[in-house]
């Protein structure tokens, strides 16, 4: 398997599994664990998380 070096530095290779995220209408973004659907954590300056799936909104 390919690795991209140099390993340790503190970056991951690939996406987050087993989680998604959604925008609340405030703009806060959360993350949201896929087995259970429990809310995980929340983003207090508006980014997103980084290599975490978008979820779509509803009704879309």
């Amino acid at each position: 398997m390919a690795t991209n070096p140099p390993s340790g530095d503190g970056h991951r290779n690939g996406a987050v599994k087993g989680r998604s995220q959604f925008q609340h209408p405030n703009g806060t973004w959360f993350k949201r664990d896929k087995s259970t659907g429990q809310i995980m954590d929340g983003k207090a300056d508006g980014t997103k998380f980084k290599g975490v799936r978008r979820e779509k909104p509803k009704g879309k």
